[in-house]
């Protein structure tokens, strides 16, 4: 975290690319982070607004999950049907060959020393 030095006395200025990234903020309201990227991330917290605004949107999203976790979410019936019978289902019988192994990005073969060698290097 740098400070600028131009700044009078107050609340030290960051750099943009120096807040919370969103990855890291869901990490600190999980409690997910090891204590030094904690005591890291705490700190700056209680000097940028803009990461502690972050910091209760997340928790607020949170509490809202879990009391919708908890008050259960009707979901139609139909849709838990075919959601619970993905598993089960069969590809259907009529879809195209699978492609060959030796078949190149535009469709030409590459049965060919040639091609297969070219695309051999061309993927080093």
């Amino acid at each position: 975290m740098s400070v600028d030095p131009n700044a009078s006395h107050g609340r030290p200025r960051f750099q943009p690319t120096e807040h919370l990234a969103s990855e890291a903020v869901a990490a600190y309201v999980d409690g997910e982070l090891r204590m030094n990227a904690y005591l890291r991330a705490a700190q700056h917290i209680s000097l940028c607004p803009e990461c502690a605004y972050e910091v209760d949107a997340q928790q607020t999203a949170r509490i809202a999950l879990r009391r919708a976790a908890q008050a259960g979410v009707d979901v139609p019936r139909g849709l838990h049907d075919s959601l619970t019978r993905i598993p089960l289902a069969e590809l259907p019988q009529n879809s195209p060959e699978p492609p060959r192994r030796n078949e190149a990005i535009l469709g030409f073969l590459t049965d060919s020393f040639t091609a297969t060698r070219w695309t051999t290097w061309r993927r080093k």
